[in-house]
């Protein structure tokens, strides 16, 4: 696989040129328009409102990819009588998908599809698109992994149904011809529980994999998504739905486009502080004015004639800071007032004897 050249573009300018560094978000549209053209066309728009970067599709060709004893997963649809007769009504024409591929460039999104036969992957390359998406249920179908390969394009890989040697052996094989190849953590579960979510796989794709990682989320929440972006994900991929009320089989662990506006923004907060860490020597060294303001001396609690030994209820601790701090506390315990001070005098060394045997 090829790694992205630390001085070179991201992952986000290499799926959507013209466009800033940071986290690629991806608005997965997946079954969602339910074989409805206009819904399809719906979700482009509504991607673009709140401010993603990319819109992705499945490309689904029945005939290609299912026979009719492909059982269903979850009976969901009354209106299909068998899993196969669903996906052909999932079904878009080459036409359309072309103007799918058009609408999101017109919004400025990319256009990306998770394609699931060769012939699908034939398909999409004469419509184009500026990203692959392979599923986890493809990932060890080197047949689709090297078609998808062989032209180049990035290609987001979720790994949500595989052991480390697949996942390492999809990550390599999509990668030879020379694409960026982006690995995705993903839990193959709809919605995902917190305690399947695997944020800790993004360190370990990372430490296994030198091209970007991010996280294809399926929770039906938000705090997944931007807790892998602090975490440093380059991509994220989050189902989304029209309404909480809409048909299908992934609302459940999709956001509503009033959260994904939400998301989006919370993202772009992160991008701009990954991108400027902060020096904490420096910053003392910039705020030295307001770190003595609110610092503090220490001072006379009362006045204190000359000779006096000083105990802790002698002193207190005052803004603001110049004097001594209150660190130098216990070391002026004991020591001996060379002169009489007014209450809230801000204690020096010139105000002490000089230590003699027997004092601290």
């Amino acid at each position: 696989m090829t790694a992205l050249d630390p001085g070179g573009p991201s992952l986000r300018e290499r799926v959507r040129p013209g466009h800033g560094p940071g986290c690629l978000v991806v608005v997965e549209v997946g079954q969602a328009h339910d074989g409805s053209l206009g819904t399809a066309h719906a979700f482009v728009d509504a991607a673009a409102e709140v401010g993603a970067d990319a819109v992705k599709f499945q490309t689904h060709l029945a005939d290609a990819e299912s026979t009719p004893e492909e059982p269903w997963r979850v009976p969901f649809s009354p209106q299909d009588e068998r899993r196969i007769d669903y996906w052909r009504r999932m079904e878009l024409t080459e036409a359309q998908w072309s103007g799918l591929h058009e609408h999101a460039h017109e919004r400025g999104l990319a256009f990306l599809s998770s394609p699931f036969s060769t012939e699908a992957v034939d398909l999409l390359r004469r419509v184009g698109l500026d990203a692959w998406k392979v599923a986890s249920g493809e990932l060890t179908n080197v047949v689709l992994l090297d078609a998808v390969a062989a032209g180049g394009e990035p290609v987001l890989v979720s790994t949500g149904m595989s052991a480390w040697s697949e996942v390492d052996a999809a990550l390599e094989r999509a990668g030879r011809g020379g694409a960026v190849v982006a690995a995705l953590q993903c839990t193959s579960a709809y919605p995902c529980p917190p305690e399947l979510l695997g944020l800790n796989v993004l360190a370990e794709l990372r430490a296994r994999h030198r091209g970007p990682v991010g996280l294809s989320d399926h929770t039906g929440s938000v705090h997944a998504a931007v807790a892998a972006v602090a975490l440093g994900a380059e991509v994220i991929e989050v189902h989304a739905t029209l309404s909480r009320h809409a048909f299908g089989p992934d609302v459940s662990s999709s956001l509503t486009f009033e959260q994904l506006a939400g998301l989006v923004e919370g993202v772009r907060f992160l991008d701009t502080a990954l991108a400027h860490p902060v020096d904490k020597e420096a910053v003392a060294e910039q705020l030295a004015d307001l770190r003595r303001a609110f610092g503090r001396s220490v001072v006379a609690r009362r006045p204190l004639p000359e000779g006096t030994v000083l105990r802790a209820d002698d002193l207190a601790c005052k803004k603001p800071a110049g004097g001594l701090p209150p660190s130098a506390v216990e070391h002026l315990l004991g020591r001996t007032l060379a002169h009489d001070v007014p209450r809230d005098h801000v204690l020096a060394d010139a105000d002490l004897l000089a230590a003699t045997e027997g004092q601290p």
